[in-house]
């Protein structure tokens, strides 16, 4: 069986986190909390530093600075009204996995936030994970309705794994 998350390690301190298998289970997690079949998808993920990822935001989003998690979508399954569920990903014809997007992770930012939030880096990068993992599915925090309803999915997939309540 594939793994649905494909990581690529480029800050060696990812590696020895253990980056891949928490990676696995966080997006495994979301994905099966919203009736998505994991074993349909992949999503790569970047294990980087907030150098790397500085460039990417840059380069993304016009923001030339360190972020945690930036992640992009395959499909746009947003949805039309704020507030509302987007579409599901269908999958691919044949049982042929599709890559559901790509997600970057940087260390430094990672390990800081963790620290100045009082919580182990393992629960936040899961978080993270679990968040960049919803953004693939069309989830956003644009709007008070769009943050409800994705805070909702990341606060039950969270208590599946074990952890609280980030907020």
């Amino acid at each position: 069986m594939e793994p649905l998350v494909d990581c690529v390690i480029e800050d060696d301190r990812w590696a020895a986190f253990g980056l891949e298998p928490l990676a696995e289970s966080a997006a495994r997690a979301a994905l099966l909390h919203l009736g998505v079949v994991p074993e349909a998808f992949q999503i790569a993920l970047l294990g980087c530093d907030d150098a790397r990822i500085a460039v990417l935001n840059a380069d993304f989003r016009g923001k030339p600075k360190p972020t945690n998690v930036l992640s992009w979508p395959a499909w746009d399954l947003s949805p039309e009204t704020p507030g509302a569920a987007p579409e599901r990903p269908d999958p691919a014809p044949g049982g042929e996995i599709d890559g559901l997007g790509d997600i970057a992770i940087a260390w430094e930012t990672c390990e800081r936030e963790a620290a100045e939030q009082g919580k182990p880096l393992s629960d936040h990068v899961t978080h993270l994970i679990v968040h960049g993992t919803l953004h693939l599915l069309g989830y956003d925090h644009e709007t008070e309705a769009d943050a409800a309803l994705m805070e909702g999915h990341e606060v039950a997939i969270l208590a599946t794994l074990g952890l609280s309540d980030p907020y």
